[in-house]
């Protein structure tokens, strides 16, 4: 029996692009790497309503906080492929052309009024939504604010309507927001805000700014952390050296725009071409020739080789621990204060970028996870056992699917355990104590200077 691989239709009969799962699903995973597969999955376009796994816990058990870990929605690139016309997308909100969602106009109105709103520093110059006809560089899109929208929406549904983690009357001491510098992270930690919060009043928010993609906050000294970056950029760059597939297409694409290879290589046409696949814009062409679809698939294919390589070689690790300490550590004083009895910041949002995500996926120990997609969501969950209340657990959630026991430091506890949880002194443990053994160190400031094992 000769068995042909086809690809995957859904019951609606659209390509799978709204949904990423973290464990091969045999039936409906491609079985090989396929470069448009995984784009189409990366692009996250808003379709049909996502399942998730948020908020399941046995009935006795109460939520008590929610973390919830973001990545920016659909932008436009950050960079341009030189000599040729930029992706034509219109970066103004309207809720008439698709993708679209209820209360994109709701949400429009409600941005308009937001002068009462505390933001830090910068932000406050920030615009709280996209409005340029041509999107600027970098500039969040129609689709990266419907992704957050629906974000909202579906941790609402979960988190406030069925488990009641904030009351009618919620207070600003109740909410912790914090965002990069950046408009598409600001106007995505708002999008997700506003329906996970409909309507909600201006003068109780106050928006943090983190000048740090990882969000080290005043933990930022690591030389360590910075050599392990390096080594692992060196790493990048001999795989991409020894890619000849990738080299001639550099060399053929370089050829159409009429410019040198190296200038093309530098110009991240990975990233600009993206941006043309996930909004369905035919790839540019020039007078010599157009970049086509195999260019695409070779460059998206070494970007998936390189990830798996990363996953396999320890450089990216050891960097991942030391960049997200800061941030798992302020997770977890959280987590215990609230475990204790504090009512403060029991809803916590990041809004991050993909280089904040992809370092504590990889610290946690969860391998299994693709890169981060336009508008993922990572969640931490505290949960209260019912029976002895003095026992708290978390789950961990990454887009809708629990990944808690694909963690490092939870991985074989639930072969000995009847709840679908990890307990919180676990993740404590791993955080304050774990996190440096492979250093042969007892503490962050250490570790940091100390060369792992």
């Amino acid at each position: 029996v000769h068995l042909i691989p086809v690809n995957p239709v859904r019951e609606d009969g659209l390509n799978p692009k709204s949904r990423k799962r973290i464990m091969p699903d045999l039936l409906t995973e491609p079985p090989a790497i396929d470069p448009v597969y995984e784009a189409h999955v990366y692009c996250n376009i808003p379709t049909i309503a996502e399942r998730s796994m948020e908020g399941h816990a046995p009935h006795y058990f109460k939520l008590v906080s929610v973390q919830v870990l973001i990545r920016h929605g659909d932008r436009y690139p950050l960079y341009a492929i030189p000599k040729t016309k930029r992706p034509d997308i219109d970066c103004m909100l309207v809720p008439s052309r698709k993708p679209s969602h209820p209360q994109l106009e709701a949400f429009i109105k409600h941005m308009s009024k937001g002068s009462a709103a505390q933001m830090d520093g910068s932000l406050s110059s920030l615009p709280r939504f996209p409005s340029h006809s041509l999107c600027e560089m970098g500039e969040l899109t129609q689709t990266g604010v419907v992704q957050h929208l629906r974000n909202g929406q579906l941790l609402r549904e979960i988190y406030v309507n069925k488990h009641k983690l904030l009351p009618g009357d919620w207070t600003a001491k109740q909410l912790y927001l914090e965002t990069t510098g950046k408009s598409r992270t600001l106007q995505s930690a708002l999008a997700l805000l506003y329906t996970f919060l409909p309507d909600f009043d201006w003068k109780k928010i106050t928006m943090r700014h983190q000048w740090s993609t990882i969000f080290c906050s005043g933990s930022c000294d690591c030389p360590m952390r910075n050599h392990y970056l390096e080594e692992e950029q060196r790493r990048q760059y001999s795989l991409r050296v020894k890619n000849n597939d990738l080299e001639k297409i550099y060399v053929d694409m370089a050829k159409i725009v009429g410019i040198p290879t190296r200038q093309l290589r530098a110009s991240n046409p990975i990233d600009s071409l993206l941006c043309y696949f996930c909004h369905n814009v035919s790839f540019p062409c020039t007078k010599t020739g157009c970049i086509g679809m195999e260019h695409f698939k070779v460059i998206k294919r070494h970007q998936l080789e390189d990830e798996r390589e990363r996953q396999e070689k320890k450089l990216y690790f050891l960097y991942a621990l030391l960049a997200t300490h800061p941030l798992l550590n302020q997770t977890v004083n959280r987590l215990q204060r609230i475990a204790e009895g504090k009512k403060e910041e029991v809803f916590v949002l990041y809004s991050a970028h993909d280089v904040t995500l992809s370092p504590v996926l990889s610290a946690l120990g969860i391998t299994e996870a693709r890169f981060p997609r336009f508008a993922a969501r990572l969640v931490f969950e505290l949960w209260q056992d019912g029976k002895r209340p003095k026992e708290h657990f978390i789950r961990i959630l990454y887009n809708g699917a629990d990944v808690t026991f694909q963690t490092s430091f939870c991985k074989d506890h639930y072969k000995r355990s009847s709840k679908p949880m990890c307990p919180l002194e676990k993740f404590v443990n791993f955080v304050k104590r774990d996190m440096f053994l492979i250093f042969n160190s007892t503490s962050y400031y250490d570790a940091c200077r100390r060369r792992a094992l």
